[in-house]
């Protein structure tokens, strides 16, 4: 019987790209060849391209998302979903997969555009009963510069990119004359930058997945950085301690784990995702963050030291999450 085709997509059209060729390296090590055919797809603003094994490159057809290699078409049966950033976690590729009829292993179409966008995300998910920041959205077309509808917010504040990750862009800001700097930072990345207000806490992230129409929580990792805030350097270069599973109270421990399984239900999660808390110990409230549906897979990053805290492998993991793709194009 031959084995399930699939496509794993990687690079992507933001600055995130790199961090999805730092993913790819985990991914590719990990998923069971045993299992799959698996066909790496590099999507660029560029091109869309598979590096066959004798280096050659194959342009992939858009028109039905396949490969012909040594004139024999390849079509595909579920993707593997890797890109960080547009349009792999904004819900771009999932509408185009939708058209194609073609399972991925990520959130859908709707549900990665509306947690792509952090302030949508928090807005739904304060409006449904959970904790999150004040905030206050600005948009590039109509910024002027003014900073005094920002005044209802208290000092100090994250300026952040509103649609993108890896803490690209991200500012945290003490005072009121650094603010329109930070601001114009963000506005590189984004044409929508999100003013955010501090909560004091504990920094928590953890991942959550659906297998066999389950919803787990993965052991999750307090996140200690030795930077003012866990930005790009602290994530990537080894300038923050990230202790898994996280030491706290069962109670605490409790409040995490049931507001991310209610979180993942309420966006109509799939595949695996990772969301952020700061969990306000006077308040005693974990207060979301935001939620990463393509989060990073990286030696540096968080899942597959989660997935191993669990007792799992990332093989076992990975075949998982592919499955569960491959079986929902049978419902």
């Amino acid at each position: 019987m031959s084995k399930p085709s699939i496509a794993f997509v990687t690079g992507g059209y933001s600055s995130e790209s790199v961090i999805s060729y730092k993913s790819a390296i985990t991914i590719e090590n990990n998923v069971d060849k045993e299992l799959f055919d698996v066909y790496r797809i590099d999507i660029t603003p560029e091109k869309w391209f598979h590096v066959a094994g004798d280096g050659k490159e194959i342009i992939v057809d858009k028109n039905d998302f396949s490969l012909t290699i040594n004139e024999t078409k390849i079509r595909f049966d579920a993707v593997l979903i890797g890109i960080h950033g547009t349009p792999g976690e904004d819900g771009k590729l999932q509408g185009y997969f939708d058209l194609m009829n073609l399972p991925y292993t990520s959130c859908d179409a709707s549900t990665s555009a509306i947690t792509f966008n952090k302030r949508y995300t928090c807005a739904i998910a304060g409006t449904s009963g959970f904790h999150v920041a004040k905030s206050i959205l600005l948009y590039k077309n109509n910024y002027s510069g003014d900073i005094s509808s920002l005044e209802k917010l208290q000092l100090p504040i994250f300026v952040k990119p509103n649609n993108g990750g890896s803490s690209i862009g991200i500012s945290k800001v003490n005072r009121v004359e650094d603010l329109k700097t930070a601001i114009d930072k963000a506005f590189i990345e984004d044409s929508q930058v999100l003013v955010e207000e501090f909560i004091q806490g504990r920094e928590f992230t953890i991942g959550v997945y659906k297998s066999d129409g389950n919803i787990i929580t993965l052991p999750f990792t307090e996140v200690i950085s030795q930077n003012e805030f866990f930005d790009f350097e602290a994530k990537y270069n080894g300038k923050s301690t990230e202790i898994t599973p996280a030491v706290c109270s069962l109670e605490t421990a409790e409040l995490v784990r049931n507001a991310a399984s209610g979180i993942y239900a309420l966006f109509n999660c799939n595949g695996v995702v990772r969301m952020d808390f700061i969990f306000n110990e006077e308040m005693n409230k974990p207060f979301l963050l935001e939620i990463n549906t393509v989060p990073g897979q990286s030696a540096a990053s968080i899942v597959p030291q989660q997935v191993a805290a669990m007792g799992m492998e990332l093989k076992s993991f990975y075949s998982s999450l592919i499955n569960n793709a491959l079986s929902s194009k049978n419902k």
